[in-house]
């Protein structure tokens, strides 16, 4: 795989690590790093592997939670991460229901950018994350 998997439960501690990065490199604060949310629930879990072998940059991350897959693309701004999720549609030749945020314009902090995701994807893809709640800490 191209991007580095991460656990599930590690997803708030490499927003953080992220969060760092970005602050000490980029002093403009632009759009320092996206996550997008992808819903693989109707794809092959051997497919899911092999297309993002072929997609994802080495300096990209990802942690699932079942079908569920967040990937962290560093010095990404929305739309670097919609070319992303263009190539990933293609790919499975199918629309992926997904949702984009970015730091710092979505979130200043983990815990702010997990929880406007949590929102933004049960208000506008009509999905529960309510596992995302374990994360608080």
């Amino acid at each position: 795989m191209a991007g580095i998997h991460f656990q599930f439960e590690d997803f708030k501690q490499l927003l953080r690590l992220n969060i760092g990065i970005a602050d000490r490199l980029d002093e403009n604060r632009a759009e320092s790093f996206t996550v997008l949310y992808c819903d693989f629930s109707s794809i092959d879990d051997k497919k899911i592997q092999e297309v993002l072998k072929e997609i994802l940059r080495t300096s990209d991350t990802i942690a699932n939670h079942g079908k569920d897959y967040f990937f962290v693309l560093p010095y990404t701004d929305k739309y670097g991460a919609n070319i992303v999720k263009k190539l990933l549609d293609d790919s499975y030749e199918k629309f992926l229901n997904s949702f984009l945020i970015s730091y710092p314009s979505d979130g200043e902090d983990a815990q702010e950018i997990i929880d406007v995701l949590q929102n933004s994807v049960k208000l506008f893809c009509k999905k529960d994350l309510d596992y995302l709640d374990t994360l608080k800490s």
